[in-house]
């Protein structure tokens, strides 16, 4: 099933008596009381009428608040035996609807903190009938510490993060090890970890952790990095990326 990006609108406040902007909450945990570095920062954004439209109407049934508190997801999903990746930071989504629309009976919890992506990503589900996909909201660390039991995920996706690139920042890259010891009790056996970077030091970092971690398992060891999958869809990060004469690094790594 091909999936066609939202068409763009005309920036313009939300729909009388809709959810937005009072939810997605900005910091749904409460967790900016924390002293810890932070790898994102929460973009509300200007929010088009369509995006905030499909806030609206699902926010309730496929919007999920990570406010720390215990997340079931045979619940969330419907099913105790629907396998689940997540995927940390889909920009605006369209290589998740993609991705969730060519793997239906996997679910995908999706994780960001910009809000106009989070109503694109529902308006897609929406406009393609996918009922596979879930919006996360809020810190993804919060999510991994806090919420999700042990090997509940079958995979996490890492897209094109922020490579952070002066040296000064490089600790807010979230491929670190403290990241990895957060995910790998939660991932099953034969889980697959696929990040991908445009940003060659970071790919050679995210080679030095993933590879570091007792747990995981290069899928590609003789390379290091996998060749690029074909079930990855193109994004717009990779396009800006190889416009600019970047080489795009797939890093596949299996839960052992």
């Amino acid at each position: 099933m091909s999936i066609s990006p939202l068409t763009p609108t005309a920036h313009a406040p939300a729909v009388p008596g809709a959810r937005f902007p009072d939810g997605p909450a900005a910091d749904p945990a409460g967790s900016r009381g924390e002293h810890r570095i932070r790898s994102f920062h929460a973009r509300r954004g200007r929010v088009t009428q369509a995006q905030a439209a499909a806030i609206d109407r699902h926010w309730e049934t496929w919007g999920v608040e990570l406010d720390g508190s215990p997340l079931d997801l045979a619940a969330l999903y419907g099913s105790a035996r629907m396998p689940v990746v997540l995927e940390i930071g889909f920009g605006m989504g369209d290589a998740t609807a993609a991705m969730a629309a060519a793997d239906p009976a996997t679910g995908i919890l999706a994780v960001d903190v910009h809000t106009p992506g989070q109503g694109n990503l529902l308006a897609l589900a929406d406009r393609a009938g996918l009922t596979n996909v879930r919006v996360a909201n809020g810190d993804a660390i919060v999510l991994l510490r806090d919420m999700l039991p042990p090997a509940s995920l079958s995979g996490l996706r890492v897209y094109f993060p922020d490579p952070w690139p002066k040296a000064k920042h490089h600790k807010r890259r979230l491929i670190q090890p403290s990241f990895l010891a957060l995910v790998a009790p939660l991932l099953r056996p034969g889980a697959v970890v696929h990040c991908a970077t445009d940003w060659e030091p970071y790919a050679e970092q995210m080679l030095d952790v993933l590879s570091a971690t007792p747990e995981l398992a290069n899928a590609h060891p003789a390379a290091g990095f996998a060749p690029r999958p074909d079930f990855r869809p193109m994004t717009k990060f990779e396009r800006q990326g190889l416009a600019k004469g970047h080489v795009v690094r797939d890093l596949l790594f299996t839960r052992v």
